[in-house]
């Protein structure tokens, strides 16, 4: 028997738009292999075995990886009974089980989800959101991350992921390995090797924007469930602004370190105040955040 869903408040528009990006990824994929097959037709089966691994690896180690990265480390509920705690609650409030609890080493306050189900599911509290926030903006933040596992968008953020991964490796070993220079100019099969890097290019930039286009709108989702889900909205917009104000005071050599993991943290960390990442966030802005949790407090409050 499947078990029910959990207590957080569905999002029609986190599922139509997830449901469209594995759609566009998955025919942007198959495009994207049908041009390797009919530039290396010799070696259509190793691609097929190699890009066909990959998606696999992608799916099943990803979570782990990423976890691994990011210094998260499992602690028992003797080891971290507030922590435990706190997840405790949200999983009673949710109707959903448990995830594994993990902590990372990092001064840097953040929080994160990783994991392909509920069953393999993670979420990581760094030392430095621990130290920082109170129990009702800590439980604000954790609601937070476990809406993502109860919604089952970090699964497909991994996998809509995949695609702009593989396209940046095929770039790089089309310019490194000189698959140009494997043929003639004149050679319309030499020729179609040329594109090869652009049409990575390419196939790297909409993956690019189509997984930015979902993220941002899931942590909007995240924060309006996580609210709804506590009652308390004002808590959870407390814990945004204390974080976004601490980033500030965090080593440009921290920030750094957690930059290339901004698609899974609560908040992102930029290593500069000007830099294009901020462009080409994973997150909405915090005012764009504030603002959708004030209305919801005044909601509630009616």
């Amino acid at each position: 028997m499947p078990r029910a869903r959990s207590r957080y408040a569905p999002d029609r528009g986190l599922t139509g738009r997830m449901v469209t990006t594995m759609f566009l990824i998955g025919l942007l994929y198959v495009v994207f292999v049908g041009v390797l097959l009919a530039a290396l037709r010799a070696s259509w089966p190793i691609i097929l075995i190699i890009t066909g691994g990959l998606f696999i690896a992608q799916f099943w180690f990803s979570d782990r990886i990423a976890a691994y990265g990011m210094g998260a480390r499992e602690v028992t509920p003797e080891q971290a009974p507030e922590l435990h705690g706190t997840i405790d609650r949200i999983c009673a409030l949710a109707d959903m089980p448990k995830p594994k609890v993990a902590i990372a080493e990092s001064d840097v306050p953040n929080a994160f989800a990783t994991g392909r189900s509920e069953k393999t599911a993670l979420v990581c509290a760094t030392t430095g959101l621990l130290r920082r926030l109170e129990p009702e903006e800590l439980e604000g933040v954790l609601a937070h991350e476990m809406s993502h596992v109860a919604h089952r968008d970090v699964a497909v953020m991994t996998i809509a992921s995949f695609l702009g991964v593989l396209a940046g490796i095929i770039t790089r070993i089309a310019l490194w390995g000189g698959f140009a220079r494997s043929r003639p100019g004149n050679d319309p099969a030499g020729i179609l090797l040329l594109l090869i890097p652009l049409i990575s290019a390419v196939v790297y930039a909409i993956s690019f924007l189509l997984t930015r286009l979902l993220s941002r709108y899931r942590e909007l989702s995240a924060d309006r469930a996580a609210a709804l889900l506590t009652g308390r909205p004002s808590a959870l917009a407390s814990a945004l602004t204390k974080v976004s104000g601490q980033m500030a005071r965090i080593p440009t050599e921290d920030l750094r370190k957690a930059e290339p993991y901004n698609a899974f943290y609560f908040l992102p960390a930029f290593s500069a105040k000007e830099s294009i990442g901020r462009i080409f966030s994973t997150h909405p802005t915090l005012e764009q955040r504030l603002d959708q949790l004030s209305r919801i407090s005044t909601d509630l409050s009616r």
